[in-house]
């Protein structure tokens, strides 16, 4: 065992059958499955590691909790569902799901790496994201799918409760802070009617920007109607977006895929660029 690596990463490693029991799933190749577990802090480059199968599961899982929500949730807007997939794709939520299934036993990384909280939740996270590319990788669509629902179905449905609540600042407040780094913040802009039966206009700003303004019977109705109006000007932001990208996923899933064959000549080179 090299000096570098944490004893419990490097026992791991030749345990592939424990790993296998994990995921519910068994590979055919399981070169894959090895790189899937090599942090790019033991690597020899980083073309050894799993960084280049994380970016593939990253996309084999937005597609797959897409295709889930679009067919599950037929009712569902499509701002709703960007809403409920970035909650279940976030680093926050791929996180949880590497804790539970213990993911970090089987990791090989170097010593001093993952101490941090910030940097053990981003590891793990990202772990999970590189065994949904290996098992794409290895096993195809569908058994990357049977994998991603048969551990995530509890984040999904979270999520999902967590919209039906229509706690709108609270789902503005998760999407602010996960998306932005930064808290919302309401502001009183105006009043009508008399003392018995007012009316107040509330503005939801994040950082500078100021979305619509909504008026509510109390202070706490109108902070509900902003926040919904911040939400879902924030949603559209994101749909539009995606509406960019998503035309390419399955092709890119295909270039990617093509391009990493772990016995491929340039890997085996291990040269940096």
């Amino acid at each position: 065992m090299s000096s570098e690596e944490t004893p419990g990463e490097q026992a791991g490693k030749t345990d592939l059958d424990e790993v296998e029991a994990v995921l519910g799933y068994r590979f055919r190749d399981r070169s894959i499955l090895e790189r899937a577990l090599v942090h790019a802090s033991v690597a020899e480059c980083r073309l050894r590691s799993n960084q280049r199968l994380e970016f593939l599961g990253d996309a084999v899982l937005g597609l797959v909790i897409s295709d889930y929500l679009f067919h599950r949730y037929p009712r569902f807007l499509e701002g709703e569902m960007t809403h409920v997939k970035s909650i279940v794709v976030s680093r926050a939520s791929c996180a949880r799901v590497s804790e539970r299934l213990r993911i970090y036993q089987f990791l090989r990384r170097a010593k001093n790496v993952g101490k941090s909280l910030a940097w053990s939740e981003s590891m793990i996270a990202d772990a999970w994201e590189s065994l949904l590319g290996a098992i794409y990788l290895d096993g195809g669509l569908e058994a990357a799918r049977q994998c991603i629902l048969r551990h995530m179905r509890d984040e999904i449905q979270a999520a999902v409760d967590g919209l039906a609540d229509k706690n709108y600042k609270s789902l503005l407040q998760n999407l602010a802070q996960r998306r932005y780094s930064a808290v919302p913040v309401y502001e009183l802009i105006g009043q009508r009617g008399p003392d018995h039966d007012k009316s107040f206009q509330v503005v939801a700003k994040l950082g500078r920007r100021r979305f619509e303004p909504a008026w509510g019977k109390t202070k706490k109705e109108a902070e509900q109607g902003a926040a919904k109006n911040a939400l879902e000007a924030l949603l559209q932001d994101q749909d539009t977006a995606a509406e960019q990208s998503d035309a390419d996923t399955e092709a890119g899933l295909e270039r990617a895929a093509s391009s990493l064959d772990v016995h491929d000549e340039s890997v085996e080179t291990c040269t940096d660029q």
